[in-house]
């Protein structure tokens, strides 16, 4: 049962059943551990923004060349989104209608390629995305996509493998000439450079893509090398490390502009959702601050405590280890038995939200999995520490070593929830208030 009093109860008055179920998202999100990769915390501020009037009205078009009236401060609020963009990240030109990330990668591919044409992109068990070519994906559908993957594990700590092998992305950009080169992944620990991408895709001749999803929070924050000025066109999402609304974005040239405009609209999508283009415009401002900063550095920091933690407890690092806010586990030498979705269940069961997910080579499916992705970004926004990290990589082994007995399980629940209470990560709806104060 959820707590009464929230704020849903009087924003959603007249619709209990809507407000029932938004509190109780909200009190899962404040008493079990978030720890999916892909996820955050938004301020107040980006939260009053998405839920604004803006929803209410229709755009289609750009600033200044819409297709409806009535757009003279709906064009102010998209300009404010662009420019703020374009100096977070120090770009020439910002799109900032796509939908999703998928969307945006769709949108870029359509701008820079004919059908038919060779992407050379990362393997998705290896680390890529769905939009990175797979065979579910309409991409692969439309162009002629080739992957690349990673080095060998090896038992070398000082050199662990599973790494980019750029070895590999040379020689087949060399056999293969792709129209364009993808880099960024949905599942590598590691930074990734965009230097020896934007080489290899000039040696060739390529146009050069940087997936940006992912790490978009910890290049603006100054934790990540920036692809900005060396990839020709730079796609994210504002929902993850960013810690903006669920959404999309597109970064590249200004000669470019126009093609990457026309193929979001009209040539993929219809009319934008301003409401979260304000919301994406408040999160590009908080992103400039000195206190991003200082958090995106706590994100690093707090995944490296997280990855020593989970190894301690004889769980694998796939790399071994991690420099960005993702941790890739394979749970085979933890216990060779215990699959990525037995786990996934289990701590779920246990107030500790995370995904399965497949690593290099897996032998098991996408849908089993043998590893599990782990990510601090949210955790961090709410308040924890490396201490708390460790803490959280101890009760992760104890749930899972005692995954049969629930006497253990709810012990590890119980925990979990004193853990989550001293970080609400929105004080004010523990309390029931209204006010914009955040943790």
């Amino acid at each position: 049962m959820r707590r009464s009093g929230t704020p849903f109860d009087a924003w959603l008055a007249d619709d209990p059943e809507v407000a029932d179920l938004v509190g109780q998202e909200a009190d899962r999100q404040s008493t079990t551990l978030q720890l999916i990769a892909s996820e955050n915390f938004t301020s107040p501020a980006v939260l009053a923004a998405v839920g604004s009037v803006l929803t209410n009205k229709y755009s289609e078009g750009y600033p200044g060349r819409r297709y409806y009236g009535g757009n003279r401060v709906i064009d102010e609020v998209e300009e404010l989104a662009r420019r703020r963009a374009c100096a977070l990240f120090g770009a020439e030109h910002a799109n900032v209608q796509p939908h999703a990330g998928a969307n945006a990668n769709l949108a870029a591919y359509q701008a820079l390629l004919q059908p038919g044409d060779t992407v050379l992109a990362m393997r998705l068990d290896q680390g890529g995305h769905l939009t990175h070519g797979s065979p579910a994906s309409i991409t692969s559908h439309i162009w002629r996509f080739v992957a690349y993957g990673l080095t060998p594990a090896s038992d070398d700590p000082e050199a662990p493998g599973e790494v980019i092998d750029f070895d590999q992305v040379a020689a087949l950009a060399k056999t293969e000439r792709p129209k364009l080169i993808v880099a960024g992944a949905t599942a590598y620990p590691r930074v990734i450079d965009p230097e020896p991408f934007r080489e290899i895709a000039d040696s060739v001749g390529a146009l050069l893509m940087f997936d940006l999803a992912h790490p978009a929070g910890l290049v603006a924050g100054g934790a990540h090398p920036s692809p900005v000025g060396i990839a020709d066109v730079v796609t994210l999402t504002t929902h993850k490390t960013l810690r903006g609304p669920r959404g999309g974005a597109i970064l590249c040239r200004a000669d470019l502009a126009k093609a990457i405009d026309s193929a979001v609209f009209p040539g993929l999508q219809g009319g934008p959702l301003e409401h979260v283009v304000a919301g994406k415009a408040v999160c590009f401002a908080e992103a400039m601050t000195p206190a991003f900063r200082a958090y995106a550095a706590a994100v690093v920091d707090n995944t490296r405590a997280l990855a020593a933690g989970l190894a301690a407890e004889g769980i694998r690092l796939v790399s071994g280890g991690t420099d960005n806010h993702l941790v890739l586990v394979d749970l085979r030498p933890f216990d060779a038995e215990l699959t990525g979705k037995e786990a996934q269940e289990v701590l779920d069961r246990s107030g500790i939200t995370l995904n399965r997910n497949t690593i290099p080579d897996d032998p098991r499916s996408a849908f089993v999995t043998s590893g599990l992705r782990l990510g601090a970004a949210a955790e961090t926004t709410a308040g924890m520490g490396p201490g708390e990290m460790a803490r959280i990589a101890a009760l992760i082994a104890r749930c899972l070593r005692s995954r049969a007995e629930e006497e253990a399980l709810g012990a590890v629940r119980r925990e979990v929830a004193e853990l989550c209470a001293a970080f609400p990560p929105y004080p004010m709806l523990v309390s029931g208030a209204t006010g914009t104060e955040r943790g």
